[in-house]
């Protein structure tokens, strides 16, 4: 019986922004919690599904009920950001005899959920997924907001800054890129927006432990990619 893969978080708590190397489905079978990442910010229910590709980062707010959840490996893409099950438990008691069985089980039954929160917070976090080369001063001024404003609201919703936020996006893409893309690394880097090819080393070996080479040379599979 493998129980490491079922979490319960404790009611009102919170986790603090926090990296995961390898992605995962987070599947809740009972209480809920707001989640704020890298593929946006959810209210997670009972029987919704979070997916996390390899490398995102994502804070959680749990409610007052608490919560647990079945965390299942995932390998190969995922369409979506978030899904439900119709049957939560059938993948609970999969788990207990085998994660690999539980994990194909949740494939084969999740369905696509618009589950995402749509406060400015979460359109200026969807704006810097799609192009972390926006000004942020410019999206706060189109959204009529100050800049401090933007800056405290972004922290108080996601665990990090905006610019945080943004660099984190841009490295996210090229950690992607290197493991699907044959590029020289200089001709990478400069299509992502870096300055050089040192500045995108060193943003993917901060996100991963990894330079762009041993990245890219370890056919390391990072799981979904980041949507929105």
């Amino acid at each position: 019986m493998q129980q490491s893969a079922f979490q319960t978080c404790i009611a009102g708590g919170r986790m603090e922004r926090h990296r995961h190397a390898a992605a995962y489905a987070a599947l809740v079978l009972s209480g809920g919690y707001v989640e704020a990442g890298d593929r946006g910010r959810f209210h997670a229910r009972p029987g919704q599904v979070l997916i996390h590709g390899a490398w995102e980062s994502h804070m959680d707010a749990f409610s007052g009920a608490g919560a647990r959840v079945l965390n299942l490996p995932l390998a190969g893409p995922v369409g979506f950001a978030a899904g439900a099950v119709a049957d939560p438990d059938a993948v609970a008691r999969a788990a207990e005899r085998n994660l690999a069985e539980a994990a194909a089980l949740l494939r084969e039954t999740i369905r696509p959920l618009d589950a995402a929160l749509d406060d400015w917070p979460d359109l200026l976090a969807a704006t810097l997924r799609r192009d972390p080369d926006t000004a942020l001063e410019v999206w706060a001024e189109a959204a009529g907001l100050a800049p401090a404003t933007v800056s405290r609201g972004f922290r108080q919703a996601f665990g990090t800054s905006p610019r945080r936020y943004r660099a984190e996006q841009r490295a996210l893409k090229a950690a992607e890129a290197l493991v699907i893309r044959a590029d020289a690394l200089a001709a990478l880097a400069a299509d992502l927006g870096f300055v050089d090819q040192a500045h995108m080393t060193r943003a993917v070996s901060a996100l991963t432990g990894l330079a762009p080479g041993r990245l890219r040379s370890s056919r390391y599979n990072p799981g979904p990619a980041a949507s929105g």
